[in-house]
């Protein structure tokens, strides 16, 4: 292959964090080459968001991110904000729309965002180059990348590689296995923002409600999230679902109050004197989807008038609404899953500048840390945001 080209950084990973290091790397002069085993840079970004990629939120803070760490990933938020990368967008007439609790996403598609991205990298002198799948990384003084095409040396190397999901937009395990190879502690990776799969004999019992879609509150432990819920034909999905996906374990039980902000008791004890011959799931199905009810109620309960109920009755009833309790028997897995729990453990990764602590020059940004946020955008912004920051030391 003969000598190795050299650069000051490379960067393995044109996803959204790798991107964002590359344009800050090279502002600051760095002879920057980043590369990619894709065909093309930001295939994740491009499906992110429907095709219209919901790049961030307006209100970006702590609490909207796990970690084992908690405390790792508040530098950087607080350094590169969602009004910094909505500047990037205005500068480039990049339209876009806040949507529901705060997301914002393009008016037209992902592929402006990519587009904006390379346009600020070719700006500042990054080298990109795609199709370049990494054999062997040595490191004596500088690092060496060796790739099926070429080998690189630089003095800084930067893994930008994202987690387990989303296998078919590229997703690997490469990350953990360099941190791994230079002594890193990975931990133990699990699908986060992924739906929830349901037992046969559950299923049996939700048997027609695939696309019934509910608004509620699902809980698991002391989390909880008021959005949607979807019925699927493997469990439960929506918003609400894959929000506490990330929080929830194999074992857990969660509880999804399907009618938030109203009191089920209440109003069956005036049904029972405004509408007294009505059965009780007609009656719900005017709050929520009557199918639902009628599911949940069974024929046992749902058997005789409304004003044949006793108050033990009514609050049995009002129980099954308000505290539905689920045994979820897994998840979709990565496939499904948005984003990686877990990954290369923060402890040993410098907050400020994202280097290993105990190997000079080596850096992980993005999904590949055990960094997590929640579904609205956080998680793109988490990427821009360690980015950025490397891009400043690398």
């Amino acid at each position: 292959m003969g000598s190795p080209i050299n650069f000051q950084v490379v960067i393995i990973g044109a996803g959204a964090s790798g991107l964002m290091c590359a344009l800050a790397a090279g502002r600051r002069g760095r002879r920057t080459l980043l590369l990619d085993h894709a065909d093309r840079a930001g295939k994740k970004i491009l499906v992110s968001g429907g095709g219209r990629c919901n790049f961030t939120n307006q209100s970006v803070e702590p609490r909207n991110y796990l970690s084992n760490n908690p405390h790792f990933y508040k530098s950087a938020l607080g350094l590169f904000k969602p009004c910094d990368f909505i500047y990037l967008l205005k500068k480039h007439g990049v339209a876009y729309q806040e949507r529901t609790l705060g997301q914002l996403f393009c008016k037209g598609s992902s592929r402006e965002i990519v587009d904006l991205l390379l346009k600020e990298c070719r700006m500042a002198g990054v080298t990109i180059q795609t199709k370049r799948t990494v054999e062997k990384i040595e490191k004596a003084g500088h690092f060496k990348v060796i790739t099926n095409m070429e080998t690189y040396e630089a003095e800084s190397l930067v893994i930008a590689t994202g987690g387990l999901s989303m296998p078919e937009a590229g997703a690997t395990g490469f990350g953990h296995s360099v941190a791994k190879r230079f002594g890193l502690k990975v931990l133990p990776c699990r699908p986060g923002l992924v739906p929830l799969t349901l037992s046969k004999r559950d299923m049996k019992r939700l048997e027609g409600l695939a696309g019934v879609s509910v608004y509620a509150e699902v809980s698991c432990g002391k989390q909880s999230f008021r959005e949607a819920v979807l019925f699927t034909h493997k469990g439960l999905s929506g918003p609400a679902i894959l929000q506490i996906s990330n929080y929830w374990l194999p074992g857990d039980e969660i509880i999804i109050n399907l009618l938030p902000g109203i009191g089920l008791a209440e109003k069956i004890r005036g049904w029972r004197r405004e509408r007294p011959k009505s059965r009780l799931s007609n009656l719900i199905g005017g709050l929520l989807a009557k199918s639902l009810a009628r599911q949940l109620l069974g024929p046992s309960r749902d058997n005789k008038p409304v004003n044949q109920y006793n108050e033990k009755e009514i609050k049995e009833a009002a129980e099954i609404f308000h505290q539905w309790r689920v045994l979820p028997s897994g998840t979709e897995g990565y496939g499904k899953a948005e984003v990686t729990i877990g990954g290369v453990d923060t402890d040993g990764i410098s907050s400020k500048t994202f280097e290993a602590r105990r190997v000079k020059g080596l850096y992980f940004i993005g999904e590949v840390l055990d960094v997590a946020g929640w579904l609205g955008g956080y998680n793109l912004h988490w990427a821009w945001a360690s980015g950025y920051r490397a891009g400043q030391f690398v």
